[in-house]
């Protein structure tokens, strides 16, 4: 299968933190940011909230905690054609075991059809691909741990997928902050950026998450906006709900859309949290994209993956 150079931005997209921006630049985004008369009634320090937004890592350890953990995970990939109609998928049932300091996947229930897979067992489809690449675990992985302070990421060392999947990884846990080698976009991703920050409002509100009381941050791109100034932004919202208590993430919903002529794409993903042993880790996590890029096959994919039975 031919890799795409630069698809990863089309595919998923799970938070070491924010763009970080100068103190005169903070004290603009908190102007910026409309409360609710609830949180304007409540005791919430407004700007320590932004900043500990800005610096967070929960969102990115709940998913480095899943390498140091056992877990079921329900894999459900389902791929459309032109008219909406599935045309391939997959649904497997994976067993990922921690022991030793490594980690190994068994699959126990797997079911495939159309063409999701080549003859020689090669992902038809770029969609697939990266999710394998992401979520299933190949032959043993050692010495790994849950550890992000200090955590790098590695774009331009990296090349085809993996450098793909670094991309991505920027955009699932770094939302906003500018990522190279993707053209067209890459400056275009950071919404706390003066340039950016004005086609985008900025909410908090306070609203039970799964029962969950909770601050609800939202970054929603400004109605009304025209044809040159939506070229300028990538992200349509950002929807991300904190624990009121300790504003550890609970969830998060993104959606980002662009057409830069050569190619296009329209994703929406959602993450779920839950805790497990004292650990934050994802255990929902939804897509539905669309994307295109010339001379290729447009691809349609929607997949859920569903983590629980998580075991130390």
């Amino acid at each position: 299968m031919k890799r795409l150079p630069f698809l990863c931005l089309l595919l998923l997209l799970a938070d070491k933190g924010f763009a970080q921006t100068d103190s005169a630049d903070a004290e603009a985004l908190r102007r910026m940011v409309n409360l609710s008369e609830v949180v304007i009634r409540s005791d919430l320090n407004v700007p320590r909230f932004l900043q500990q937004i800005k610096t967070d890592t929960t969102f990115y350890k709940a998913f480095r905690n899943l390498r140091i953990l056992s877990f079921t995970s329900l894999n459900d990939i389902r791929m459309q054609d032109k008219r909406g109609k599935v045309s391939a998928t997959l649904q497997s049932r994976t067993r990922q075991f921690r022991q030793d300091g490594c980690r190994t996947m068994q699959v126990l229930q797997e079911q495939t059809t159309g063409d999701i897979r080549d003859r020689s067992g090669d992902w038809n489809y770029y969609t697939a691909e990266l999710y394998a690449g992401l979520f299933f675990t190949q032959g043993k992985v050692c010495g790994e741990n849950n550890i992000v302070s200090g955590t790098q990421r590695k774009v331009r060392q990296t090349k085809g997928l993996e450098k793909h999947k670094e991309q991505l990884k920027m955009m699932f846990f770094n939302p906003g902050k500018k990522i190279p080698g993707i053209p067209f976009i890459g400056d275009k991703l950071d919404v706390f950026d003066k340039d950016v920050a004005r086609f985008y409002d900025f909410n908090i509100d306070v609203e039970d998450y799964r029962e969950v009381p909770s601050y609800k941050f939202t970054i929603q791109r400004k109605e009304g906006l025209s044809s040159g100034e939506r070229d300028k932004i990538v992200y349509d919202n950002i929807t991300t709900w904190f624990d009121a208590k300790n504003l550890s993430i609970l969830g998060r919903v993104y959606d980002l859309s662009y057409n830069a002529g050569v190619y296009d794409f329209d994703v929406h993903m959602e993450v779920q949290m839950t805790h497990f042993n004292g650990l934050l880790v994802p255990n929902l996590i939804r897509y539905n994209g669309n994307w295109d890029v010339a001379f290729k096959k447009r691809e349609r994919g929607i997949f859920t993956a569903t983590l629980f039975d998580f075991a130390r």
